[in-house]
């Protein structure tokens, strides 16, 4: 059986995910979904519209009903899922990856993005899906109001009030992405004075590459710098991640980000967090001192998302900047993020409260492997080694060993041949060496 689902849906190029791919999975997640009420909302990707057309066909093929958002952050798709009644999404985006490159994102009736073990199902039914009688195919809708909708969602969830009051100065780069859709009219509303970066809707992402990287937010820091603004924001192309520079002109890691925010949440409501297992120490410091748990998962949404669901924890994230608030939804919604975020700076500078957080360093690294069998062959040499030396170990994804004040982690990469090592210190120079010992250790040196 051929394997299409990854961490987090169907990605890959247009040679690989194509227009027959896409019909074949849509007719399956239909019927997956009881051939039911199916939402579907897309990005300005090139291959989008062509992806989209069989996507619909497939749905409609089997007898869903389909709900056509067309163009939509994913944050947005996701909440209008429960606002809708609907029993299933499909998102047609690649995220953060470059412009060639496509995905299908899939999200049940719940919320829950669908991991790659449940995608297994779907791929079980493909080419065996019997398609609905011909007076059960039902005319596609469109829905224009999402949009305007999710933006007066966050408009309650925040002290709009005190934002107005502020009147902060702002430069939002929105990566030609879907950000350009609802931040610049979301920070308006809020009474903010706004600079954008890369405003216009764009498949080509010709301003800077889709990911909010340090050096591709290069520009808004310099814009910051010199506008004297309080705050830059800089989203993904589908605006689930989202990244800050200080009012220093200094860029904030996403792992900084949602600290920050556990730490807003955490200071008027108590409950457990849920962060994957890669992400800064820093969360689970800024829990553990207020009386939390912290909640552990595997890297990717859809675990962020299925833990969330519990209904244990308040707030879930991960270090790329994605954070969940279940009061919208169970999606990693980076407009909420940033609004939350600027009621922080009403408080004080943005450059204050990156005090006010443990300081941690967090290096990465990949080692090439030929196939899974390799694969797992590095991660058990790392296993061995942990416990020949008695450390703390977590085995949620990959082996991951708690040290004092730093972590390590190697775990095998769920869509390419590598095995990725991460570790984490309260000083470069210490992650740095722990990435470079167990990284020897990984490959048998």
């Amino acid at each position: 059986m051929a394997k299409y689902f990854g961490t987090n849906g169907v990605r890959g190029l247009f040679n690989e995910l194509t227009p027959d791919l896409a019909l074949k999975l849509a007719m399956a997640i239909g019927v997956f979904f009881k051939r039911g009420k199916i939402l579907l909302a897309r990005d300005a990707r090139l291959t989008g519209e062509c992806l989209k057309h069989a996507v619909v066909a497939g749905l409609q093929s089997v007898g869903c009903e389909v709900v056509d958002l067309d163009f939509a952050p994913a944050p947005t798709a996701e909440f209008m899922i429960k606002k809708l009644k609907a029993d299933g999404l499909i998102i047609i985006t690649a995220s953060h990856n470059p412009p060639e490159w496509n995905a299908l994102k899939v999200v049940d009736g719940k919320g829950v993005t669908i991991s790659w073990e449940r995608g297994e199902e779907i791929e079980r039914m493909m080419g065996n899906v019997a398609p609905a009688e011909w007076d059960k195919v039902i005319p596609a809708k469109t829905y224009d109001r999402s949009i305007e909708e999710h933006i007066a969602a966050i408009g309650k969830l925040i002290n709009g009030d005190e934002i107005r009051k502020r009147k902060l100065k702002l430069v939002l780069d929105c990566g030609n992405g879907m950000s350009a859709l609802i931040a610049p009219k979301l920070f308006e509303e809020l009474g903010c004075e706004i600079s954008i970066i890369n405003g216009k809707v764009d498949g080509h992402f010709p301003g800077r590459p889709s990911e909010p990287t340090e050096v591709n937010v290069a520009v808004l820091m310099q814009e910051v710098r010199s506008k004297g603004a309080d705050a830059g924001i800089a989203w993904d192309g589908d605006a689930d991640r989202v990244i800050f520079v200080d009012d220093l002109g200094r860029f904030v890691i996403g792992d900084k980000v949602l600290a920050l925010c556990v730490l807003w949440k955490l200071g008027k409501q108590k409950g457990d967090i849920a962060i994957t297992v890669s992400t800064s120490k820093a969360a689970e410091d800024i829990a553990q001192k207020a009386g939390n748990k912290t909640l552990y998962t595997k890297i990717g949404a859809p675990y962020l998302s299925q833990e969330i669901a519990k209904g244990h924890a308040i707030i879930a994230g991960e270090e790329v900047g994605g954070v969940i608030w279940p009061e919208i939804s169970l999606a990693k919604d980076g407009f909420l993020t940033a609004a939350k975020m600027v009621e922080m700076i009403c408080k004080k500078p943005l450059s204050a409260w990156l005090k006010d957080i443990p300081q941690y360093f967090n290096v990465k690294t990949k080692i090439e492997a030929k196939n899974e069998e390799e694969k797992n062959k590095i991660v058990q040499r790392v296993r061995s080694e942990m416990k020949k030396r008695k450390l703390k170990t977590m085995e949620i994804d990959g082996v991951r060993a708690d040290l004092d004040d730093s972590w390590v982690i190697c775990r095998p990469s769920g869509t390419e041949n590598y095995v990725r090592v991460f570790a984490e210190a309260k000083t470069e120079e210490k992650a740095k060496e722990l990435l470079e010992e167990w990284k020897k250790i990984a490959e048998g040196k």
